[in-house]
């Protein structure tokens, strides 16, 4: 499978498949492809799996899009201005994932749900209790919000992230909920109760514009029903 990711503040990935190679993907994120493309939806991976990807909120059934009788194209595109980040996952190069992030990705890769140790990690974090786990081998294609900013972690390094902000991190990399220090600054400081701790060794991509946020302000300006 060769790729090509184009387009800059809404990107799309272009993925060329030689005949009988295939590309996963939850429901509707294909954007376009060649006629020869066969699609099959599945639970990839049995009704375990299935209900695993619900409780991450994300569909309960995928689809596999196969090229027949030759090669073939499919693209899928994003759906929020960010960037699409291509990454390999193989053997201790696991990844964890907001639960919006996974695009697309070769049939080798597996999506599962995954529980934080700590249930404030979970519940405070940012992203909801659930996070998904990309394992397996095979390419996969993850859609963040916004600019990604990338920061490699030494063991023991940590970095204190805002809610909302940590899209991505290697599965090496420990996640914990540190309270904003002071009564004053949780109440009147406008940054929250708690942030995010993420503890390496491992890789982290931080997003600049998470969509909740961003849903947020623009809720801000919309009108008021005084009736």
């Amino acid at each position: 499978m060769r790729y090509e990711i184009k387009g800059d503040t809404l990107p799309v990935a272009i993925c060329y498949l030689e005949n009988g190679e295939a590309m996963l993907t939850e429901r509707g994120s294909m954007s376009w492809m060649s006629p020869n493309m066969a699609m099959e939806t599945t639970t990839n991976g049995g009704v375990g799996k299935a209900l695993g990807r619900m409780l991450s909120k994300e569909a309960i059934f995928q689809n596999r899009y196969t090229a027949r009788g030759g090669n073939g194209m499919i693209a899928f595109a994003s759906s929020f201005p960010g960037q699409i980040l291509p990454y390999e996952i193989g053997e201790g190069k696991e990844l964890v994932v907001q639960k919006s992030g996974f695009l697309a990705s070769e049939p080798g890769v597996n999506l599962s749900v995954f529980f934080q140790k700590r249930l404030g990690a979970g519940f405070f974090g940012g992203e909801g209790f659930i996070m998904q786990k990309l394992s397996g081998r095979g390419m996969a294609f993850l859609e963040f919000d916004g600019h990604v900013v990338k920061y490699q972690l030494q063991p023991g390094q940590q970095i204190v992230v805002d809610t909302g902000y940590l899209a991505a991190m290697e599965a090496t990399c420990d996640m914990q909920i540190q309270t904003v220090p002071g009564v004053k600054n949780m109440m009147f400081g406008g940054e929250g109760v708690f942030n995010t701790v993420v503890t390496g060794p491992g890789t982290v991509w931080l997003q600049t514009m998470p969509i909740s946020h961003m849903a947020g302000e623009i809720l801000k300006f919309m009108p008021k029903n005084n009736s």
